[in-house]
């Protein structure tokens, strides 16, 4: 179902280098203007508040890829639960008239791909120096980067409903862009997780050390 095609993004669907996007003025508009007749009524997005936006969510997706089921992923308990999208709440919430919701679904969109920039950015910073042939990376550098990271998310998250879902989603899209496989690191980040992130409670640091030294001790073993 559309609502749920943002949790189960890969690091190939989101990757900024893989689908280039620009939104300026006046595709903004043009977005706007196209997006406005598959808008629902505020009494319908009200009564059906997620399949509501469907038909918009298939839009984006369409024009700029998978990457843009996004766009609604806001904060707390809104569409989807535990997103970083802040100028979009939730269909029977955001969902006035088409005239004013359409700049909004354009803005959200824009947010939740400048969040996605920001990510690739971090990725390359954090990523591990290139090894010889048969060197170990040093543990040190995938704990500093898990704890950046899962600082990193909990903060724009907001630590609100769900939070964690899309912090092991991001610490699995690291892995990937180091050249892990996407199911082995789905697994690595389950296990360096391990239930130790709860709704509405932004982890401390004893939590985020035991995590992250987990994080690193297991990708040792994957190797």
């Amino acid at each position: 179902m559309t609502e749920l095609w943002a949790q189960t993004l890969t690091w190939t669907d989101v990757d900024p280098l893989r689908h280039p996007f620009e939104l300026d003025d006046d595709a903004a508009k043009e977005l706007t203007g196209l997006v406005t007749p598959l808008l629902p009524d505020a009494d319908v997005a009200e009564e059906e508040r997620w399949r509501s936006l469907h038909p918009v969510s298939d839009f984006l997706v369409g024009r700029y890829g998978r990457w843009a089921c996004g766009w609604n992923w806001s904060v707390g308990e809104g569409d989807i639960d535990g997103g970083v999208v802040e100028v979009w709440c939730c269909a029977s919430h955001s969902v006035t008239t088409k005239e004013a919701t359409a700049p909004l679904v354009a803005a959200a969109l824009l947010e939740w791909r400048d969040w996605l920039e920001e990510l690739a950015e971090r990725f390359c910073a954090l990523a591990p120096a290139a090894q010889s042939a048969g060197q170990a990376v040093d543990p040190w550098h995938w704990e500093r980067a898990c704890t950046r990271l899962v600082t990193a998310v909990a903060d724009r998250t907001q630590a609100d409903s769900g939070w964690y879902t899309h912090c092991m989603q991001v610490l699995g899209w690291f892995l990937a862009y180091n050249g892990i496989d996407e199911e082995r690191a789905r697994e690595i980040v389950k296990t360096a997780v391990g239930g130790r992130f709860d709704s509405w409670i932004a982890p401390d640091a004893r939590v985020v050390d035991a995590v992250s030294s987990g994080f690193a001790r297991t990708i040792g073993k994957s190797r």
